[in-house]
């Protein structure tokens, strides 16, 4: 596989909630860290995306907003 995306992150899927619309897939990267993201239903069962597989998280951004209280 080859992206132009620079952060690819391996990691298992730890958690999938699935939405009526959207699916909840919490990734846990090697270093324990634990990453969220939501995609649609119908691309994680294309994906076959189960607990326990093995995922690249693919973060492609060109802003990435941080805030405080």
């Amino acid at each position: 596989m080859k992206l132009s995306a620079r952060n690819m992150l391996r990691g298992k899927v730890s958690k999938l909630i699935h939405g009526a619309v959207n699916s909840e897939v919490t990734i846990q990267l090697a270093g324990g860290a634990e990453l969220v993201s939501i995609i649609t239903k119908q691309s994680a069962k294309s994906l076959k995306l189960a607990k326990g597989k093995t995922v690249f998280a693919i973060i492609k951004a060109s802003n990435v907003m941080v805030g405080i209280d």
